[in-house]
């Protein structure tokens, strides 16, 4: 059986170009792409839990990601309060 991913490779590249610090096609490692990427997970997971709710275990894997970008929220807002505010906007986080 081939594992199928939730994300297609082209949508990732998609993600890190269009959230990249430096707006790269190869820039993943920046705290933007990662949050950006975070949060298209935590999108998907959160789907899944609404027609599967008693998936506990996918319910501790969303709960993990939300620390992450959480964690990565934290270290932006610390270093750089413009470019954290401007993700902030971007993905609409807050209300």
């Amino acid at each position: 059986m081939r594992y199928l991913r939730y994300l297609p490779k082209e949508k990732k590249q998609e993600i890190f170009e269009k959230h990249g610090f430096e707006k790269s096609k190869t820039d993943t490692g920046s705290p933007e792409a990662q949050i950006a990427l975070f949060t298209q997970r935590i999108n998907h997971v959160t789907e899944h839990l609404k027609n599967n709710p008693k998936d506990h275990s996918s319910r501790l894997g969303l709960l993990k990601l939300v620390g992450k970008r959480k964690s990565l929220l934290n270290y932006l807002y610390k270093r750089d309060i413009n470019r954290y505010r401007a993700i902030i906007a971007e993905l609409e986080l807050r209300k």
